[in-house]
């Protein structure tokens, strides 16, 4: 048996396999009121009719003010979880888990898609709004942003949860606390985008409360039995800032607090950075978080064939593999994975039989 097609099961949700879908930002709901439309439906969906063992969402904001971009999808409120349940019914149709990553950009919100004519922030009279940070850092090329005040900092922790409870209420298996990418979880990590003072800066205690706080808060949203993962990006790629070793320090405090799985990217916070591309090339920090902090991890990044995802997830590198890029230009690349390693599979679409490798 292939290990890259060995079920795994976290608390009461099992995993047909470890080919996972990561959170593939979209910037498609074009009436900006943050509703998944038919877009999503069709573009996760295939992931699923595919093979993949998870599919999860894009950047989903728990508020309007947490948007990546004014065309993002939300949890906010009860047309949104309308919407996802008519997704989420369609993927568990499918044999796959389905999985929300719950966001809040921060600093780097209200932005341009990165195919609009413009770039940077958007401005309020082209649908954007001010944002907001841990401290009034901004991030390269955007607006600066607004300090949080120690009660707005537990106001998104509660939209965290409220959002949580929202996820399950719409049918999704697990949610995913989005810390990584230079949004506002990973600015309260860094020491480079967080200066603050009070309990939420300084060490890195302080700099980690935010992110406990939200990963107690989703625990209690969602009960005992649903899993709850963290994406972290596991560098800042830049001198003085977050790393892999805060990565693996946070991550054991996060899984004490309640979170059963470990997402590792990297970068994201900091413009300008050179970031060493290759192969697999995040496939390290995965490794190294997953052995120094004892948890669960998967890796993504430049993983593109069955052979190399199959030896990550054989060799104990990682838990499970997330395929971003690969799996939007084949939606089935789960199908064909089993083929090309000999594994038969008994969750071929029964419309698509006759497309099997024979």
């Amino acid at each position: 048996m292939s290990a890259l097609f060995e079920p795994l099961t976290i608390r009461s949700t099992t995993f047909r396999n470890r080919l996972w879908v990561p959170a593939l930002c979209q910037y498609s709901v074009e009436k900006r009121d943050g509703v998944p439309t038919d877009w999503h439906l069709v573009h996760l969906g295939a992931f699923a009719m595919g093979g993949a063992g998870l599919v999860m969402t894009e950047a989903t904001a728990v508020s309007p003010v947490g948007r990546i971009s004014p065309q993002d999808t939300g949890i906010w409120n009860a047309e949104q979880v309308a919407a996802w349940s008519r997704i989420t019914a369609f993927l568990h149709g499918q044999g796959a888990v389905a999985g929300i990553q719950l966001a809040h950009a921060g600093r780097k919100a209200s932005t341009h898609r990165g195919w609009d004519a413009e770039t940077g922030s958007v401005s309020a009279a082209n649908g954007g709004w001010p944002t907001v940070g841990p401290s009034a850092v901004a991030f390269d090329g955007y607006a600066t942003p607004r300090e949080l005040t120690a009660d707005e900092i537990a106001d998104v922790v509660g939209e965290f949860a409220e959002a949580a409870t929202r996820a399950v209420e719409a049918g999704f298996d697990l949610v995913e606390i989005h810390a990584a990418h230079g949004y506002l979880v990973h600015q309260f990590l860094s020491p480079l985008s967080n200066l603050r003072t009070d309990g939420y800066g300084g060490s890195l205690e302080n700099r980690a409360r935010f992110v406990l706080e939200i990963v107690r808060a989703v625990r209690a949203a969602v009960g005992e039995e649903v899993p709850v993962f963290v994406r972290f990006s596991a560098t800042d790629y830049a001198e003085g800032g977050w790393n892999r070793e805060d990565t693996a320090t946070v991550a054991a405090w996060a899984h004490e607090a309640g979170a059963d799985f470990f997402d590792i990217s990297t970068g994201g916070n900091i413009a300008g950075v050179t970031i060493p591309l290759g192969p697999g090339y995040q496939v390290p920090f995965a490794e190294f978080v997953g052995e120094t902090a004892g948890v669960p991890v998967n890796a993504v990044g430049l993983i593109t064939e069955a052979a190399q995802a199959e030896r990550i997830v054989a060799t104990g590198q990682a838990d499970a593999v997330m395929l971003g890029r690969e799996m939007m230009r084949d939606p089935h690349f789960a199908l064909r994975a089993a083929h090309e390693l000999g594994v038969e599979l008994d969750y071929w679409p029964e419309a698509y039989t006759r497309a099997k490798w024979r």
